[in-house]
Order: C-alpha cells, then sequence, then structure tokens
C-alpha cells in the first residue's frame, strides 16, 4: 500500500455511517433479563462519538502518532476510546482492565505511552509526561465538538498496538498497521460467512486481538451489527443472548463451548437465529466438535490464526471439516510449511507455519524489539513459531509451538499429537499434555485431566487407551488427575502452568 492514505476507523465507521446512518452498528448489554435497558448506537451516532474523541485528544496536547493505553472494561466507551485515537491519527494499545499496578506500569514504560484512559482504580506511578484520563475525562471527549474529517493516515502507518507473550519473561507489543483492515477481508467469506445483515455476538474482552477484530473491526467494516456483552460472566448468558438479539454468528474459544453444551440444555430447536458458530484462540477438540454439531446442528467452524496477522486459515462453509484440523488457508493468503532450510516444505512435511511478507495483514513489527523480529522472520516469510503440515488436500494440522515440543527419551514429541490422541478416551472432559519433571534433570511426557462428571476413570484405563494409539514414546508416563485446566483470561490454555494445576498423582505402570 506504500504511501497511500487509508485510516481504519474511516474504513470502519464512516462508510457505513454515509450508506446506513441509521442502522445500529453496537449494543452493549449489561443484563440479558432486561434488554430493553440495553445500549444502542446507530452508525451515525457512533461515527459522530469517534470523532468527538479524537478532537478531544488533540485538545488535551496529544498529537498523532502518540501511543494511547486503554485500559477499561469491556463498554462502549472502550469502543469510542479506540476508534477515536485511531480517527486522530494516534495509536491505541488496549490492556485488560484486571492489570495490576507494575503490570500496568511495565507496560506504560515499554510503550512510552502518552497517556493513559483507565475507568475506575486510579493509576499509580505513571511515567513522567504521561498523562491519566478517567471516566471524568473520557466524558468530556465524547462531549468535544467532533473532527470534520478522519485523519489522512497512510495505510503504512502504525493504527494500533497489542501486547502479547514473549519469549523472554515481558511481553512485547505487536504494532498493526491500518492497512490490517484490508488483509481480514478474506476471512470474512472463508470463515465466517459476514455481511452487512449480520449480527455479531462475541463473548471476549476487547483487549484480546481475537474479541477486538472478529468482534468489532470485522463487523463495521461490513456494515454490520455487534453486540458486547458487560455484565457478569456466566455460561447460561451466552445461549439467552443469541435468542434477545438475533444473533447470526457467534464467536468464542473452545472451551466456552464445552461448558455450554454441559451447562445449558440446547436441543436442535434452540438458537434458531444462529447461523454458524465460530472458534478461535486455541484448538478446537474433535469430541466438543461433534456434541455441538450433534446438539445444535449448526456448523461450528475453526480457524487458526495469530496477534501478529489474525486469523489466516480456516473452515468455511460447503468446505468438509476434518475434525483436528483448523481448516486450509483463506483465498489469496500465502501460506507455507518452512522446511529447516526456509524454503517451503512439501505436503506432509513437519515445518514452521509461515505467512509472506506481502499479507496486507501481518503486523508491521513488535515495538522496539530487534531481537524478536530476527527470530520470526525468515527472508520474505513471517514464522511466529508454530509447527504444522499441510496433508495431500491442503488441510492444515498444528503440531504445537516449536518451543513446547517435548523431549522424550531423545525423541522430539508434539504435546497436540498426543492430546489428539487422548482425547477420544471415554471419561476425559479435557486434557493438556506436557513435559514433567519427576526428579533433577529427569522429565517425562505428563497427561493432565480432567475427567467428565460421574465418570470412574483411572490412569490405567488411560494407558490402555494410548497402547492402542500412540508409541511407546509417546505415551504419558505421569497422570494428573487435575479439576480444571489453567487458562488466561480469555480461555487460552497456559501449558506452562499445569503442574501449579495438580491435585492427585497417580504413576503409570
Amino acid at each position: 500500500m506504500s504511501d497511500d492514505l487509508f485510516n481504519l476507523a474511516r474504513h470502519c465507521i464512516a462508510r457505513a455511517a454515509a450508506s446506513t446512518p441509521h442502522k445500529t452498528a453496537l449494543i452493549v448489554v449489561g443484563d440479558a433479563d432486561r434488554p430493553e435497558t440495553a445500549e444502542r448506537w446507530t452508525y451515525a451516532a457512533l461515527d459522530r462519538a469517534v470523532r468527538s474523541v479524537a478532537a478531544g485528544l488533540l485538545a488535551e496536547g496529544l498529537r498523532p502518532g502518540d501511543r494511547i493505553m486503554l485500559r477499561m472494561p469491556n463498554s462502549s466507551d472502550y469502543a469510542l476510546m479506540f476508534y477515536g485515537a485511531i480517527a486522530a491519527g494516534m495509536v491505541p494499545i488496549p490492556v485488560s482492565a484486571m492489570l495490576t499496578e507494575g503490570e500496568t506500569t511495565f507496560l506504560l514504560e515499554d510503550s512510552e505511552a502518552a497517556a493513559i484512559v483507565h475507568d475506575s482504580e486510579p493509576v499509580l506511578h505513571a511515567p513522567a509526561g504521561c498523562k491519566t484520563l478517567d471516566r471524568t475525562a473520557v466524558d468530556k471527549l465524547k462531549a468535544s465538538v467532533p473532527l470534520d474529517a478522519y485523519a489522512r493516515t497512510p495505510g503504512e502507518a502504525p493504527a494500533y498496538m497489542i501486547y502479547t507473550s514473549g519469549t523472554a519473561s515481558k511481553p512485547k507489543g505487536v504494532v498493526h498497521a491500518h492497512r490490517v483492515a484490508l488483509g481480514r477481508v478474506p476471512m470474512y467469506a472463508d470463515w465466517m460467512g459476514l455481511t452487512a445483515a449480520d449480527i455479531m455476538l462475541h463473548a471476549g474482552a476487547f483487549n484480546w486481538s481475537y474479541t477486538l477484530g472478529v468482534g468489532l473491526l470485522d463487523p463495521w467494516a461490513t456494515g454490520a451489527t455487534a453486540v458486547l456483552y458487560s455484565g457478569p460472566k456466566d455460561v447460561e448468558v451466552w445461549p439467552k443472548l443469541i435468542d434477545v438479539f438475533g444473533a447470526t454468528l457467534f464467536a468464542a474459544v473452545p472451551s466456552l463451548y464445552r461448558q455450554i453444551l454441559k451447562y445449558c440444555r440446547l436441543t436442535r430447536e434452540s438458537l434458531p437465529t444462529l447461523r454458524r458458530a465460530l472458534a478461535a484462540g486455541e484448538a478446537l477438540s474433535p469430541a466438543t466438535l461433534s456434541q455441538w454439531q450433534a446438539t445444535t446442528g449448526k456448523p461450528l467452524l475453526e480457524a487458526f490464526g495469530m496477534s501478529e496477522i489474525s486469523t489466516f486459515v480456516s473452515n468455511r462453509d460447503g468446505m468438509p471439516v476434518r475434525a483436528g484440523s483448523p481448516g486450509k488457508p483463506q483465498t489469496g493468503r500465502p501460506v507455507a510449511i518452512l522446511a529447516a532450510d526456509g524454503r517451503p516444505a512439501p505436503a506432509g512435511e513437519v515445518g514452521l507455519l509461515a505467512v509472506h511478507r506481502g499479507d496486507p495483514g501481518l503486523m508491521l513489527g513488535y515495538w522496539r524489539r530487534p531481537e524478536e523480529e530476527e527470530r520470526v522472520f525468515h527472508g520474505d516469510w513471517f514464522a511466529g513459531g508454530d509447527l504444522a503440515s499441510f496433508d495431500a488436500d491442503g488441510y492444515l494440522w498444528h503440531h504445537g509451538r516449536a518451543d513446547d515440543i517435548m523431549n522424550a527419551g531423545g525423541f522430539r514429541v508434539s504435546p497436540l499429537e498426543v492430546e489428539a490422541a487422548l482425547a477420544p478416551c471415554p471419561g476425559i472432559a479435557e486434557l493438556a499434555v506436557a513435559e514433567h519433571e519427576v526428579r533433577a534433570g529427569v522429565s517425562v511426557i505428563a497427561a493432565f485431566v480432567v475427567t467428565s462428571e460421574d465418570a470412574a476413570l483411572r490412569a490405567e484405563d488411560i494407558a490402555t487407551f494410548a497402547e492402542q494409539r500412540l508409541a511407546a514414546y509417546k505415551r504419558p508416563r505421569v497422570i494428573f488427575f487435575v479439576p480444571t485446566l489453567p487458562r488466561s483470561a480469555n480461555g487460552k490454555l497456559l501449558r506452562r502452568k499445569l503442574t501449579g494445576t495438580v491435585q492427585a498423582l497417580q504413576t503409570m505402570p
């Protein structure tokens, strides 16, 4: 895109405000039992409010290019601050409202943010020169006289930054350009089937790139309606929200679908408005996929992505789903498996999953982490550390992270391979696999198992099941029966924290 002018906020809001000004763009729900109290925004109102926030930020003395941290709960204000900053040519940094003071301070210092917008708790020890804008200040920004136009930004200019886990102990900032909106277009047809007629409900938080993109950016870029829930998290609220607001698309992590199936009484007559369910953020187990489709009759389509590139591999309508595979590369996405020599590998060979530098959805880079960029860029390819392979029909099969690979007596074993083999074992509701140190310098493969309700599952049962499906060196040597698996606030498995979940240990024979 080079120096072509393109503003992400204008692309997502102004076009729909011009063509369908009175259409509902956003519904914010605080109480699913009182839908009449939901906050509703038309595209015209959204457009005006975003330009008002942009004007207010500039009036505060902030300048185009400044980074602004957003530490707020899910709310319309979060969306207005995010898009208002972009409309002014600034760079918002969405972070979790649950961050501690120390975590917040690190991110403020690392990003050299010019301001932080926070909702309630005061932010202490903000670096010198960093403005703090609370709820009162936000209200003032929204009351500003709106800008006449969105900032004239190049498509290659930074639009926003997301912090994600680094290879070291500190997170790193992923900087996305305005043109990232164009890079997301292939997923509309090849995963979501998203059109202006849709109503999208996303179950995540805005600080996560999955929610930010699929929950807000994509619906508004297509002129659809986004539904946001800001009330107490209760698994039974999601089917209720789908029904009350007529959601046609629902996006969540696979673990939430499992909980919905467990605790909500769904049938084939349930969720009549829902066209399809979308899963990303972690691997979708074949058992959850099968149970969802058998129970609801609705398609559940998985996608695979990264903070650096969003989703770029997915299942799509009309394409046979192969359980355990997130699908195929979306149309036009330059995706490859890199062999050890850095060249694209043939079908069936495991290597680094890579996306070409020319993909408009790819990040600009990591914020002041040149050593990290050297690690992930291989010539013309970006490879974030995921191991994968393509089968003969072009389906992707994920083999875990390169840094998650286990060493079993000198053999390299992917935890995902072992998990996929054990997942169908009767009585297993969830499981995860990782290396476990049994004594100093000696590690074995361990399985961490959450059993189904009323299941009388023993370690010996899992051992017998594993013998039929895995080579001896791939089988778990110990089993931890645990009540839950450790997950992040966004539902992603925290594999390296598995040992903290142990309640009982049974040694394999």
